[in-house]
């Protein structure tokens, strides 16, 4: 049987071409794969031709090392089974089941490297998270959750969710998601935020208000020259009760200026979203001059500086594999659909949100 690989060929057009399967070279491995897992996020982008066609796919792996320029194919979560190895390559991998970082393909060669053996006991539909999970645990690196912060997150895609459920496992004081469609604020709840709220209901200053339900009823911080008092810089607009720690996960370049709004005094906002062609217009008002409040880029083919000396790829996966077992996957997946069919799975997500979130891709 020929090889089956989704390629993306235009805006709104995908196609499944056929091809010869290759044999492996030497340090490779051939896979025949079980599920793949969208990810909605950027491959809508991608299907939409909301990209830049100059942009590299993704410069860190070599299956994605081409541009984004139509016809190319894409994707980084596919599990299957190691049906041939290159000379060179150790013979035991052969009948492993590995998670690899490779596009929509029945079929495929990949360099050992770009896999990861998938560990005794997890099945393929619950190890093809593996990378939004990573995904999910560099957002919480690059976001210096610590205990008893407010955390906000914006966007309950996938990563949102996935997000939302590794912050869950951090001592917060409260952790609160804005998302627009419904059966995805009940899914939140359900992966561990206290509450969801629709971005027409946001209102940033209220967002983590306590109000009397503070010891002694009253400010949450003390009066006269003490923290929070006009003394250190301070205001009501930029707190006590609005976010530490707020996420821009939704795609949405327009809610990148509320989620700094939700923001307080010297907070952070990690933007993981990739708005691809979309501009994002913020208000840099004067609520913002005085705030200090920091703007963090979070992307998971790099690690950041600052914890180059202490953290690998190689420590990061290994975390994100601990994290994933603890993380009730099955709850995401709304669609299977077999590869063939791969054009209706990309029709589904654009224009059905709300039925879907998390679609694999069957073989």
């Amino acid at each position: 049987m020929p090889a089956r690989t989704v390629y993306f060929t235009g805006p709104g057009e995908v196609e499944v071409r056929e091809s010869t399967p290759a044999d492996p070279a030497p340090g490779e491995l051939a896979v025949e794969a079980t599920v793949s897992a969208i990810s909605p996020g950027t491959e809508l982008l991608l299907y939409r031709g909301e990209m830049n066609p100059e942009t590299a796919a993704d410069e860190t792996l070599d299956s994605l090392s081409g541009s984004l320029t139509y016809p190319f194919p894409y994707g980084y979560a596919t599990v299957g089974t190691v049906t041939g190895v290159g000379p060179g390559v150790d013979p035991d991998w052969y009948g492993e089941t590995v998670l690899a970082f490779h596009p929509h393909a029945s079929e495929f060669v990949v360099d050992v490297d770009a896999v990861s053996r998938v560990p005794d006991g997890v099945p393929p539909e619950r190890a093809v998270f593996l990378p939004n999970v990573e995904t999910a645990v560099t957002l919480a690196l690059d976001g210096e959750p610590a205990v008893g912060e407010r955390a906000a997150v914006f966007g309950q895609g996938v990563i949102g969710l996935l997000t939302t459920a590794v912050l869950s496992s951090f001592p917060l004081d409260s952790l609160v998601t804005v998302e627009c469609l419904q059966t995805r604020r009940r899914l939140s709840t359900a992966m561990g935020a206290d509450r969801s709220v629709p971005p027409a209901e946001l209102d940033p200053a209220t967002l983590f208000a306590t109000g009397a339900s503070e010891p002694g009823g009253g400010a949450r911080f003390g009066s006269g020259s003490g923290p929070g008092s006009p003394a250190d810089g301070r205001d009501a607009a930029s707190g006590p009760d609005r976010a530490d720690l707020t996420y821009e996960l939704s795609g949405n370049p327009d809610a990148l200026d509320d989620a700094v709004a939700t923001t307080g005094y010297a907070g952070r906002v990690v933007v993981g979203s990739w708005y691809g062609t979309k501009p994002a217009e913020l208000s840099l008002d004067g609520r913002f001059h005085r705030s200090r409040i920091e703007l963090r880029a979070s992307q998971v083919s790099t690690l950041a500086p600052e914890r180059r000396g202490r953290w690998t790829v190689a420590r990061r996966l290994a975390t994100a594999w601990r994290r994933l077992g603890d993380i009730a996957t099955d709850r995401l997946v709304t669609h299977r659909i077999p590869v063939d069919e791969a054009p209706r799975a990309y029709r589904l997500l654009d224009e059905r949100p709300d039925e879907a979130v998390q679609v694999l891709l069957t073989y």
